[in-house]
C-alpha cells in the first residue's frame, strides 16, 4: 500500500480519536478505579477478605476517610444529574453505608443457614460469588439512587467479569436475598424482588421487548417474597408478578404472572431403554 495513503488515513483516525477523548473522555482511569474502589469497600466491610488488620475504630475510620476521598475523586469526573456537587453525592452515599452493612449481614446468613454445604457465615463472605455480587450490586444500587451515571453499572459490570452473575443496578431487591451458584444469573433494571427469595444459577429475570422507546417503564417482572427460582427458569415481562411463597422450577419458561403458593414447573419426558431393548446398545459415530 502506498505510504502517503497509510500516512493520510493514520492522521485522520488520530483527529477523530482525540475528539472522542475531549468528548467522551476521562482523566482518570476511571475503570480502573471503580474497580479498585469495589474491592477496597468490600474488603474494609468484611474484615475476613482483608489483608489488614484493625485495633482501633480510629483505624478504621481512617481507612473510610480515604475512600470517601477516592469517590469523591471519582464523582467529580462524572456529569452528576441530580445537581448535587461530588462532594455531596459521596457524603450522601456513604451516610448510607450503615445500612447496606447490616443488609449484607443479613444476605451472607441467610446463605449460610440456607446451603447444607457452608460451614460457616465466614466461607459465605469468603467463598461465595452470589455473595460478593450482592455485595458489589448494593453498593451500585445506592449510587444508582442518587443519580450517579456510569459509576453503577461499572460496578456491577466488575461484579459481572467476577462472578458470571448480572444484576442491574436499578433493580430493587429485598433482604435478605440468597443467589445459590449463580453463574449465569440475569436480573434486568426494573426487576423488583421482594424478601427471602431464592435464585440458582441460569436464571434470567428479563424483559420481553428490548425497545429503546421502553426505557422509562417497567419490563422487568416482580418476584414477591419468599420465592425460590431453580437453574435456567426464564421470567419475562414487567406485568409479570411470581407471587410469594411460590417455587419456580428449573427449566420454566414464563411470562404471565402466577398467583402465590404457586408451583410451577416444565415437564419433560425422558425415555430409559435396557440393553435387551436396544440389541446390546446404540454406537452412535458423529
Amino acid at each position: 500500500m502506498n505510504q502517503s495513503i497509510t500516512d493520510e488515513g493514520i492522521a485522520q483516525l488520530a483527529e477523530a480519536l482525540l475528539l472522542k477523548h475531549e468528548t467522551h473522555g476521562f482523566t482518570l482511569p476511571i475503570k480502573a478505579e471503580t474497580q479498585r474502589f469495589a474491592d477496597e469497600i468490600i474488603k474494609c466491610l468484611f474484615p475476613s477478605l482483608s489483608e489488614e488488620t484493625y485495633f482501633t475504630q480510629e483505624e478504621i475510620r481512617a481507612r473510610l476517610s480515604l475512600l470517601q476521598r477516592n469517590v469523591k475523586a471519582i464523582l467529580r469526573l462524572l456529569p452528576l444529574k441530580s445537581g448535587a456537587s461530588a462532594d455531596e453525592t459521596a457524603e450522601e452515599f456513604f451516610c448510607k453505608l450503615p445500612e447496606i452493612h447490616r443488609k449484607l449481614w443479613m444476605d451472607a446468613e441467610a446463605i449460610n443457614r440456607g446451603d447444607p454445604a457452608s460451614e460457616s457465615v465466614e466461607e459465605v463472605v469468603l467463598a461465595y460469588p452470589g455473595f460478593l455480587a450482592i455485595a458489589i450490586y448494593r453498593i451500585a444500587h445506592e449510587f444508582y439512587l442518587l443519580g450517579v451515571p456510569i459509576l453503577p453499572r461499572l460496578l456491577t459490570e466488575y461484579a459481572h467479569q467476577l462472578t458470571g452473575i448480572d444484576i442491574h443496578p436499578g433493580a430493587r431487591i429485598g433482604t435478605p436475598f440468597f443467589i445459590d451458584h449463580g453463574t449465569g444469573i440475569v436480573i434486568g433494571e426494573t426487576t423488583v424482588i421482594g424478601d427471602n427469595v431464592k435464585l440458582y444459577q441460569g436464571v434470567t429475570l428479563g424483559a420481553l421487548s428490548v425497545d429503546k422507546s421502553l426505557a422509562n417503564t417497567k419490563r422487568h417482572p416482580t418476584i414477591e417474597d419468599n420465592v425460590i427460582i431453580y437453574a435456567q427458569a426464564v421470567i419475562l415481562g414487567g406485568d409479570t408478578v411470581v407471587g410469594h411463597n411460590s417455587i419456580i422450577g428449573g427449566n420454566s419458561w414464563l411470562t404471565k404472572s402466577v398467583p402465590p403458593y404457586s408451583f410451577v414447573y416444565h415437564e419433560t419426558k425422558v425415555n430409559v431403554r435396557t440393553p435387551d431393548e436396544t440389541n446390546g446398545g446404540i454406537d452412535y459415530v458423529i
